[in-house]
């Protein structure tokens, strides 16, 4: 080592970067609600619903203070923000990037905590609806969706959820002013398969809303809702 130079401490994380079913969840948030900001340090998770921020701290093992976000017309949302150089890389290492909206597209998921991954992505920009047909009767649909921007990564999604559970599936796509919009959808059984499937197990950690409102589908349906 030459004289005179110091070397600094090695960056400590804050992370704990070990695959659970919480961090594969925590991850599926930052794939689809997360952002990770140009100074290659910090992660982002902005959500109007509170639940959503203290499950993620709860499954990444942390406990940061929780601010506010406005904009021009005094929307607030609730934001947390994580400094770790350490995870930041990770997160690169998987697949993941700045521009991971329009970008994005495989990750690097363990096979164990694929529903685990996907169930975050639900609960970040997915979503489920029903609604009765009127073109036949007694019929109830039932539908669960992922978005994204990237087509790269609906794609991927598809491949990955199809093969897994040999469904069917199909997508819309939704152009914008400036972007195009992506739907993954499964309608009917596939839905409720897939529904059970990321659920699958206990102590899960979810978003409460979403799940009731599938199970009030699921209640609509005459099948049995998920526990």
């Amino acid at each position: 080592m030459e004289q005179g130079i110091k070397v600094g401490p090695k960056p400590k994380g804050r992370v704990k970067i070990k695959w659970s079913a919480d961090f594969a969840y925590a991850i599926g948030l930052i794939a689809t609600d997360g952002c990770l900001s140009k100074d290659e340090r910090h992660i982002d998770l902005t959500s109007i619903d509170i639940e959503q921020i203290n499950n993620f701290q709860k499954c990444l093992g942390i406990h940061l203070n929780v601010g506010k976000k406005q904009n021009g017309t005094g929307f607030s949302a609730f934001r947390i923000q994580i400094g770790d150089v350490l995870f930041y890389e990770f997160l690169r290492t998987i697949g993941l990037s700045r521009a991971k909206s329009l970008t994005m597209g495989k990750l690097d998921i363990p096979s164990k905590y694929f529903f685990d991954f996907l169930r975050g992505c639900l609960d970040g920009d997915g979503s489920s609806y029903s609604y009765w047909d009127p073109r036949w009767k007694s019929s109830f649909m039932f539908y669960v969706c992922f978005a994204s921007g990237s087509k790269k990564f609906i794609d991927w999604l598809r491949t990955e959820i199809d093969d897994r559970l040999l469904v069917k599936s199909h997508i819309s796509v939704s152009p914008g002013k400036v972007n195009t919009f992506y739907q993954l959808k499964y309608s009917k059984y596939a839905a409720v398969e897939l529904a059970r499937k990321m659920y699958e197990g206990k102590n899960k950690t979810f978003l409460k809303r979403k799940k009731l409102k599938i199970n009030q589908s699921l209640g609509t349906m005459g099948v049995p809702r998920i526990r």
